[in-house]
């Protein structure tokens, strides 16, 4: 079993709080913050990833766009207790 070399790294309360938010399951702090700083691709990387998609399959994902939208919306309102 590899050497664990131990860090200590001071938090602010409120910076405790979200990185305890963002907690999945049973992360723990040290998979959140792996999870969290891992390098990501840029948008641009995606550009014209869909452009042989057939127009059937293009108008599913439309609409499980808009199923979401409207789904969000809900939450929102809910959420906002309106």
């Amino acid at each position: 079993m590899p050497e664990v070399r131990v860090k200590t790294v001071a938090l602010d309360p409120d910076t405790y709080d979200l990185l305890r938010q963002a907690r999945r399951g049973d992360e723990t702090f040290n998979d959140v913050v792996r999870r969290l700083a891992r390098p990501r691709g840029r948008l641009s990387d995606f550009a014209g990833i869909w452009s042989d998609m057939s127009a059937k399959d293009l108008r599913k994902v439309e609409e499980a766009l808009a199923r979401g939208k409207v789904k969000e919306r809900a939450r929102i309102r809910r959420l906002a207790g309106l």
